[in-house]
C-alpha cells in the first residue's frame, strides 16, 4: 500500500521529523493571544433556498506537522464543499497544544457553536438553515467533530435554533496503546510516522494520559454513552478513510463500535493514499465534496415509516 513499509522497528526521529526540540518550560498562553472566532468561507453561489450550513474544524492538535499546512489547502476544501452542495461552510479555529492541550480545542469549538448561533452575520442570518448542521473536520478535525458531537448530543437545548444532522469525519486522528497491524506495518511510513503520532498524543492529551484516554481512544470501555443518545437523535455520522492511513485499524474499530450501538455510520475506503490526502491533494479536494454531498442530502431526507421504527 502507498506510503507503508514492513518493518515494524521506528528508525524515525520523531523530533527530528517534526522539526524541534523538546522545551520543559512550555506554559499556557493566554487564552486572548488570538481569536478563535469562526473563519467565513466565502461562497460564490448559492441555491434559491435556505443551504446547510457546516462548522469544519481544521486539522492538528499541536503546533507541529501535520498542522502548519498551507491554510489555503483547507479555504480550498472548504470553498469546494460550499459549492458543491451548496452550503455555508464555517471554519473555527481553536488553540493548540502543548500550551493548550485537550480539551482546550474542544472546549473553543463549541464556543464557536455559540458564536453561531447568537451572531448577527449576515451570511448567516440570510443563507444558512440552521435547523439543517453538520460538524465536520478531517485529521484531528474530525476528532475534535466527534467530541463536540458528543458534547451536544447531550445538551442539545442549548445550541438551539442550531439543529446537528450528523457529523462527517475524515481521517479521524485516534488511536490507543496497544499497537493495530496498521501501525505495526507503517512505524516508518514516510508521510506520517506513528512515531510522530504517539509524540503529538504526548503533547496534547492531558497530564498524565496515555492513548488509551478516551480523547484518543474513541473505542475504549466501549465507546461513549452518548452514542446512544445520537442514535435516538437520529444523527446520520461519515467516516472516510484510506488503507494507507496508519489509522485505519483504529477507524475501522470506531465504524464498528458504532454500528454495534445502533448509530446510522456510513464509511468511505479508499485503497493506498495516506493520512490527510482529501485535503492535501487537489483532486481529492474536488471529488470528496461530491462524496459528502450524498451523504448530506440523505442525512437531510425525511423519515420513511422504517426508519422510525425499532
Amino acid at each position: 500500500m502507498a506510503g507503508e513499509t514492513t518493518s515494524s522497528s521506528p528508525t524515525i526521529d520523531p523530533y527530528e521529523y517534526l522539526q524541534f526540540f523538546p522545551n520543559p518550560t512550555v506554559l499556557p498562553l493566554a487564552k486572548g493571544t488570538y481569536s478563535i472566532y469562526p473563519i467565513l468561507t466565502t461562497i460564490l453561489e448559492f441555491s434559491s433556498k435556505m443551504s446547510p450550513s457546516t462548522l469544519q474544524t481544521r486539522p492538528g492538535l499541536a503546533y507541529s506537522f501535520p498542522v502548519n499546512l498551507d491554510e489555503s489547502l483547507s479555504h480550498d476544501f472548504c470553498s469546494n464543499v460550499a459549492l458543491e452542495y451548496p452550503a455555508v461552510v464555517v471554519s473555527a479555529e481553536y488553540r493548540l497544544a502543548p500550551e493548550h492541550r485537550l480539551p482546550a480545542a474542544y472546549d473553543d469549538s463549541m464556543e464557536a457553536l455559540h458564536w453561531i448561533k447568537t451572531t448577527q452575520e449576515e451570511l448567516l442570518k440570510k443563507y444558512a438553515d440552521f435547523s439543517s448542521c453538520f460538524l465536520m473536520g478531517i485529521s484531528a478535525g474530525a476528532n475534535i467533530a466527534y467530541q463536540v458531537g458528543l458534547r451536544v448530543a447531550a445538551q442539545v437545548e442549548d445550541i438551539l435554533p442550531l439543529k446537528i444532522k450528523g457529523l462527517i469525519l475524515q481521517h479521524p486522528f485516534i488511536g490507543g496503546e496497544k499497537r493495530t497491524e496498521s501501525e505495526l506495518r507503517s512505524m516508518n511510513n514516510p508521510f506520517f510516522p506513528v512515531c510522530v503520532s504517539d509524540i503529538l498524543w504526548e503533547f496534547s492529551l492531558p497530564h498524565g494520559a496515555d492513548r488509551d484516554h478516551e480523547y484518543c481512544n474513541l473505542t475504549v470501555g466501549g465507546g461513549s454513552d452518548v452514542l446512544d443518545q445520537i442514535k435516538q437523535l437520529g444523527w446520520k455520522v461519515l467516516i472516510t478513510a484510506t488503507t494507507g492511513d496508519p489509522m485505519i485499524d483504529h477507524q475501522l474499530e470506531m465504524v464498528k463500535m458504532m454500528e454495534q450501538k445502533g448509530v446510522q455510520v456510513q464509511s468511505h475506503y479508499d485503497e493506498g493514499g495516506y493520512h490527510g490526502i482529501d485535503i492535501i491533494e487537489p483532486e481529492k479536494r474536488k471529488a470528496v465534496p461530491v462524496i459528502m454531498k450524498e451523504f448530506v442530502t440523505s442525512a437531510m431526507a425525511p423519515l420513511s415509516v422504517n426508519d422510525t421504527v425499532g
